[in-house]
């Protein structure tokens, strides 16, 4: 019997209804999931059927031979399942090859969950939307809003590129071995075009890194490295005020600005 590890941050989701609800959002509709960590299958189990492909990234190499035997070579007629073992982090994503964009779902551990969105987001043009499972302070900093205490680098960063939905939380509960704390369910997907335009990406990056450097700064201080408090002020924004207060419009604007000088 496969116990949790805590290096790989298992937490095995065990509630069948909350299983479904994940699932459901699929039926009828998606060509191919991917699934980071399927651990036992317990979300792989209902996702075979809702998708004609199947492709699992599992790191824990001792449950590749216990997912083989649940999926391999045992599906429905016109469904694939894949396994690869390997880290979600460093896996080529570009090798996933599909006739329709890919939907990525997954119960992502807290030490890896924000790298690997990033990650992600490097990969967006092949992606159809991101369905994660996370801690829930990770799902309140994605959907926070400015003025918000969770509001932060992630939420702009991310918010540039997709628009996520926190879906809904699911408690202790629900997992074998319990967390310690709530966790929640969100959908991220890829905006038609970001805010900020492509080639400017790597200076907002930069941009709104700086800019939450130091919170409790203002952004005269956090960006006086960047741009001026004349050139703030310019855009309309006091620069007096911290970057939590700042929407993403603004973060545009500053951009603007900075990537013109």
């Amino acid at each position: 019997m496969h116990r949790a590890r805590k290096r790989f941050g298992q937490n095995f989701l065990t509630d069948e209804s909350i299983v479904r609800r994940i699932a459901d959002r699929y039926h009828g509709t998606a060509q191919t999931i991917v699934e980071i960590g399927p651990g036992k299958g317990a979300l792989t189990s209902a996702l075979v059927d809702t998708a004609r492909r199947i492709i699992a990234l599992e790191l824990d190499r001792d449950l590749i031979p216990l997912l083989n035997r649940q999926f391999g070579g045992q599906l429905p007629k016109q469904h694939s399942f894949e396994l690869h073992q390997a880290d979600a982090l460093q896996f080529d994503w570009s090798t996933l090859s599909a006739e329709a964009p890919l939907h990525v779902v997954g119960n992502l551990p807290y030490n890896v969950a924000t790298p690997l969105i990033f990650k992600l987001l490097d990969n967006l043009k092949m992606i159809s939307d991101m369905q994660f499972m996370l801690q829930w302070e990770v799902v309140s900093r994605l959907c926070a809003e400015p003025g918000s205490k969770h509001y932060g680098q992630l939420s702009v960063v991310v918010q540039n590129l997709c628009v996520p939905t926190a879906l809904f939380d699911v408690p202790p509960s629900a997992f074998d071995p319990p967390p310690k704390v709530t966790s929640g369910v969100v959908l991220l997907v890829p905006r038609p075009e970001p805010v900020v335009a492509a080639d400017q990406q790597a200076a907002f990056t930069h941009l709104v890194k700086c800019a939450f450097a130091q919170r409790r700064k203002t952004l005269r201080n956090n960006l006086k490295e960047l741009l001026s408090a004349e050139q703030i002020s310019a855009c309309g924004i006091d620069p007096g005020h911290r970057a939590e207060t700042l929407s993403l419009t603004q973060f545009k604007s500053l951009t603007d600005v900075f990537s013109a000088t």
